[in-house]
C-alpha cells in the first residue's frame, strides 16, 4: 500500500538552488568540478517551453498550444548530459528502523527525501537521474531520464518502497553492472551495515565510477539512550539481544565507532567520498557537505 509522497520542504528546496552537482571527471588534481550540464535549444529531447522572443525559428512554435492559448511558446529540448545521475537505495529491512521520538521517520524515508534532494538538483541543472532499489527479491531501476515527470515518478516508486528482506546477492545485483556508465555520479543511500553494498560500492569505485556514500543512522544508534532492559532485534536475521540499556551504552558507543571508522578507512582507501546523515538531521545536510562551500546545516 503506497504512502503519502514525500515532499521536499520550501526551506531546503531554496537552499539547495545554492548548490550545484559536481563530478571528478576531467578535473585532475583539482578536485571537484562542474561537469558539462545539458544545454537548452533545438535538439531531439523536449525540455520546456517558454514565451516565444523575436529571432526563435517558427518552426518550434507549438501551434497547438497557440490553438488553446493564443500566445505563442516555442519548444525548447535538451542535449544529454554527458553524465547520468544514479541514485542506488538499500531498500533492506534495517531501512525500517525509526527512533522511539519519532517512530513515523524511517531511514528509508530519511533516504527517500535525501533522493528527492538530488533529483531536484539534478533537474535544476538538466541532468538525467535515474535510481535503483536494492531489495532482496529484486532491484526496482528506472533508467535515467530529465524532467518533472521523472521526478514524479520517483515520488510515486518512493510511496511504493517497502524494505524487507536482506540486502541482495550478488547473482541478484548482476544486472546493475550493464546500466551505470563510465561517466556516471552514482550515490549509495544505505545504512551501510551490509557487507554486500560495501563491496558493491567499492566494485563500482574500482570500475571508475564516481560513487558518494551516505550512511543513513538513527539518533539511537549514535546516542544509545537507553535505561532499563530492552530485548534489541535484528529486523534482518531475527536475532536478538537482552541486555540492561545503560550497562550496554558504553560498550555500543565504543564499538560502534569503532566500526564507523573502519568503514570509513576502507570508503577513503577505495577513493569514494562518504559521510552520515542522522534521523534528526536537516535531509540535504550531506549535500552541503559534498557540494557546498559553508558550513552545511545541522
Amino acid at each position: 500500500m503506497a504512502r503519502t509522497p514525500l515532499v521536499i520542504p520550501p526551506a531546503i528546496r531554496s537552499r539547495l538552488k545554492r548548490l550545484r552537482l559536481t563530478t571528478r571527471r576531467d578535473m585532475g588534481d583539482r578536485g571537484f568540478g562542474m561537469h558539462a550540464s545539458r544545454n537548452k535549444g533545438a535538439g531531439l529531447e523536449f525540455a520546456q517551453y517558454r514565451a516565444y522572443e523575436p529571432g526563435d525559428e517558427p518552426r518550434r512554435i507549438d501551434w497547438k498550444l497557440f490553438a488553446r492559448s493564443d500566445k505563442f511558446f516555442v519548444r525548447e529540448a535538451e542535449e544529454e548530459s554527458p553524465i547520468a545521475v544514479w541514485m542506488l537505495i538499500d531498500a533492506s529491512a534495517s531501512m525500517r528502523q525509526a527512533d522511539r521520538a519519532r517512530p513515523d521517520w524511517t531511514r528509508s524515508d530519511a533516504a527517500g527525501l535525501l533522493a528527492l534532494c538530488i533529483a531536484e538538483l539534478a533537474q535544476m541543472q538538466g541532468d538525467r537521474f535515474g535510481w535503483i532499489t536494492l531489495a532482496q527479491g529484486g532491484l526496482g531501476v528506472a533508467e535515467p531520464a530529465a524532467g518533472r515527470a521523472q521526478r514524479d515518478r520517483l515520488q510515486l516508486d518512493l510511496a511504493r518502497l517497502e524494505p524487507a528482506g536482506t540486502f541482495p546477492d550478488a547473482a541478484t545485483l548482476a544486472p546493475l553492472w550493464e546500466r551505470i556508465g563510465a561517466n556516471d555520479l552514482v550515490f549509495f543511500l544505505s545504512d551501510c551495515f551490509d557487507e554486500g553494498g560495501i563491496a558493491l560500492i567499492e566494485r563500482l569505485a574500482k570500475a571508475g565510477r564516481e560513487v558518494l556514500c551516505v550512511q543513513v543512522l538513527t539518533v539511537e544508534e549514535r546516542d544509545f539512550p537507553f535505561d532499563g532492559g530492552y530485548r534489541f532485534l535484528d529486523p534482518e536475521t531475527g536475532e536478538h539481544l537482552i541486555g540492561d540499556g545503560t550497562a550496554l551504552r558504553d560498550s555500543f558507543l565504543a564499538r560502534f565507532a569503532a566500526a564507523r571508522a573502519a568503514l570509513a578507512e576502507r570508503l577513503d582507501t577505495a577513493g569514494i567520498r562518504h559521510t552520515a546523515l542522522v534521523l534528526d538531521e536537516s535531509i540535504d545536510r550531506p549535500l552541503h557537505v559534498f557540494f557546498g562551500r559553508g558550513a552545511p546545516p545541522a
